[in-house]
Order: C-alpha cells, then structure tokens, then sequence
C-alpha cells in the first residue's frame, strides 16, 4: 500500500517489517502453554500431578468436592477396639458353634476374614494374630460387597457383616442393638457375627482420622467448594466422624456401586463435581468426576482412572491442587490479554 501511494521502495518495505514484527503471534502462542508448563510443573513440586492440561484447567472450575472416607479422610488402617460376645441364654436352640468368650468370637472372625482382602477383615485377623489365637480353617468362603462376608468354619455357617445382612439372614441382632448404637456413636465401624443363623456378638474398628483432614477441608470450605462424603459405613459412624472433620453432608450405606450414581446427581444439579478415592471401588467414580483425584497410597486402577493424582495422600493437597488451577488460569487469560492489547496498541503505529 505504501509503495502504491508513492512512498519508495525503501520506506515500503520498512514500515511493512514493522507491522509484520508487531502482528507475528508468537505472544498468543507463548501466553497459554508456557503458563500450563509452570503450572504443572509446580504442581509436581507440591506432590500432585496432574495427568494432561484438561484436567489442570478443569480443577479450577469445581463447584463440589465428593470424599470418600475410608483411606481417603481417615487413615485406612483399622483396629479392633471392641469385641462383645452376646449374652448367652440356656435355649436349646443355642447352637454349640456360638462363642462364650471374646477370644472365641474373634477367632470365629479372624477364620472367616482370612480369606478377605478388605481392610476390616485384615484389621480382625491381625487382632487374633496379636492375641496369639488359633485360627481354624474355613470352607466355602464367600465376599459380599456392601454387605460382608461367610464362611463355613468347623461345620457352622459363619456370617460377618452389617446389620444390613443380618436382616437379609434373618437373623435377631436385638440382644445387641444397645452395644451397637453405642459402638457406632462414637465413631465405631460394626462387624456382626452371626453363628448358625444365630447373633453371636459384634467387633467393633475403629479408623483414625488422617492428620490435616479437617483443615484440608476446612480450606475447601474457603475455596467455596460443597463438600460431600460418601462411606459404605453406617449412618451414626459417618456422622461421627463428619462432626470431627466438619462436613456438613454425608451419605452412608452405600454399596460400591452406587457411589457413582452419586456423582451423576450431584452433575445433574448442574455442579462441576470433583472426586477424591484410593480403593477399588472408588474407580468408576473418579472416572465418573468431572475432576478425579486419586490418593497415591491408594489402588493403581483408582490413579490410572483419576485426573489428579496425590502422591503423598496428604488431603490438603487438594485445595492446593484448586488454588494452583484457579492461578495458572487467571495468568493465562492475563497473558492473552496483554498480548491482544499490545497488538491492538502497536500495528496501528507500526
């Protein structure tokens, strides 16, 4: 245009170079992988590792936080606390296979729950173990996810469980309402033996709170995050325990596979939902999460089905997790908006 109107050839080419320097795009393509560098890279700094730049950018857009509670708010190392053997009553259809004493019922257990990977069934057997109790062999074992597990051990029908399979065995746990109840409210995980269709006693677990859970949550709060806890745990055990953390919502009873029919609810509320899980069962709700966080002392199927993974299993890595995606957002549309400005700016002068 400059040489048309007259200008020479020289002046041309000049004033061209200089809206051709100003116009080049390399600010627009710096502004957002650079920021995304940094910020990931921080990220791994702090132990938390995001899995590509989708999840880095999603994490700041979270409405809800969903925590699982077992080995995610609490340690997820359970340890008997109590063991209470039903009382006994001369009733001649009071199987010889029922327990008299503790020792007894716990043996009962531990033979049942060595053919069990779960947490509490190992925290049974490794109780008995410290007692120096025999453990007899079992038959017939069975797993029964939300529910417990049986086994027959010295030709009785041993079954270990919530109460929830107790009222699908039939069997009358009333003789120990009053020590479950208790047992529950002060953040006790039940276990329920029934011999022979017959209650034989409960165990109870306790599971310590991870150091840094409640602050953890308490910074979420901050962050204007709904916090929700979910626990295939008993309604008064979950509550304790969400006093203790402060958390205000809380779903219990849940099977395994209805965590992720939780997470749907809470998406068709309209929420961005994130997930935080380390078990098994955990994985197609992390997958599920709009954000899944996975704990690194956890499961590998829950990281490999997470966005976010959390080496140490430090809570508050999640609320910092949030807070670096909330920050390397804000850079980025900083950056954008400087390098369209200066264009705006310059190729006119130039």
């Amino acid at each position: 245009v400059w040489l048309l109107s007259g200008m020479g050839f020289t002046a041309s080419m000049i004033r061209m170079v200089a809206v051709l320097v100003i116009a080049c795009p390399c600010a627009l393509g710096l502004a957002t992988p650079t920021a995304i560098m940094v910020g990931t890279g921080k990220g791994a700094e702090l132990g938390i590792l995001f899995k590509n730049s989708e999840s880095l950018e999603h994490a700041q857009k979270l409405q809800a936080v969903v925590l699982d509670k077992t080995g995610t708010v609490t340690v997820g190392r359970p340890s008997v606390t109590h063991v209470i053997v039903v009382p006994q009553q001369s009733d001649p259809g009071n199987p010889d296979g029922r327990p008299n004493d503790e020792n007894r019922l716990l043996a009962l257990a531990a033979a049942v729950e060595r053919g069990s990977e779960h947490p509490l069934g190992q925290a049974i057997v490794d109780a008995a173990r410290s007692r120096g109790l025999a453990i007899d062999a079992l038959q017939n074992f069975e797993a029964m996810p939300g529910y417990g597990a049986k086994a027959d051990v010295n030709g009785h029908s041993i079954f270990l469980g919530n109460q929830r399979l107790m009222e699908r065995q039939g069997v009358d746990v009333s003789p120990l309402l009053a020590h479950i109840e208790r047992l529950q409210s002060e953040a006790n995980t039940v276990i329920v033996a029934a011999v022979d269709g017959h209650a034989a006693g409960v165990i109870g677990l306790a599971d310590a709170v991870k150091d840094g859970s409640a602050e953890a949550i308490r910074e979420m709060k901050e962050l204007g995050l709904r916090i929700v806890m979910l626990t295939g745990d008993n309604e008064r055990t979950a509550r304790a325990i969400a006093r203790q953390l402060g958390v205000d919502e809380v779903v219990a009873e849940l099977l395994p596979q209805t965590k992720t029919a939780q997470i749907s609810a809470l998406q068709a509320q309209g929420l961005t939902v994130g997930m935080v899980g380390d078990g098994i069962n955990d994985a197609p709700a992390l997958a599920q999460a709009d954000v899944g966080f996975a704990i690194g002392t956890g499961t590998d199927i829950a990281m490999e089905a997470a966005d976010v993974t959390l080496i140490s299993g430090d809570l508050r890595n999640v609320p910092k997790a949030i807070r670096l995606s909330r920050a390397t957002m804000r850079i980025i549309r900083q950056n954008l908006f400087w390098a369209f400005f200066y264009n705006i700016i310059l190729i006119p002068i130039a």
